[in-house]
């Protein structure tokens, strides 16, 4: 899971990734909206590979790149796992605020402090 985060941690990456989620590009397609050379686009895609996010097929002199979503449900899954941990704790919280609040106005209305 480390390449995978590694590779996702560059957003012209992450925007390759997306455009691939439309379908396969060659690398020229994915090169074009940037300011960068084949050699460069190449680089952003091998990186993509080796964390197993796309696959490469070579058509000719044509390469050919699909998407490979089986890293991204991996590390979703290990997300997860965080986001039920802070998300039971913001919960925690928000009762004990609440709680706190309540038992403010309950003792403001038994001193006669209308708020």
């Amino acid at each position: 899971m480390d390449a995978v985060f590694h590779a996702l941690g560059d957003a012209t990456r992450r925007r390759m990734l997306a455009d691939l989620a439309n379908g396969e590009r060659t690398v020229s397609q994915l090169a074009e909206p940037y300011a960068m050379s084949l050699a460069a686009a190449s680089k952003h895609i091998k990186t993509l590979e080796n964390a197993g996010l796309i696959r490469r097929e070579v058509r000719g002199r044509t390469h050919l790149c699909r998407l490979d979503p089986g890293p991204l449900a991996q590390a979703h899954q290990w997300l997860g796992f965080y986001e039920r941990f802070w998300t039971s704790r913001l919960d925690a919280l928000e009762r004990l605020l609440r709680e706190e609040d309540a038992a403010a106005n309950v003792t403001n209305t038994r001193d006669g402090d209308p708020r």
